[in-house]
């Protein structure tokens, strides 16, 4: 069951870094950037809306299994 977690990390992280930047990050937070907002709504399309999907069903795999690995 360890492997499975390893393999469940390894997509999680890949899918992680697949997603494309939302804002200028925190360094155009603080110095106010284009976009005062950073957590301004913003639809996703395509490949987009997939892969974060995807990360959000790898994330949710990824709790379930670490719970079953520690209590069984």
């Amino acid at each position: 069951m360890d492997i499975v977690l390893v393999i469940i990390s390894i997509f999680l992280i890949v899918l992680t870094l697949l997603q494309g930047g939302k804002s200028n990050g925190a360094s155009g937070a603080i110095t106010g950037g284009n976009k005062m907002n950073i957590f301004a709504r913003t639809k996703e399309r395509g490949s987009e809306r997939v892969v974060s999907l995807l990360t959000l069903a790898m994330g949710i795999l990824f709790f379930i299994v670490t719970l079953i690995v520690k209590y069984f």
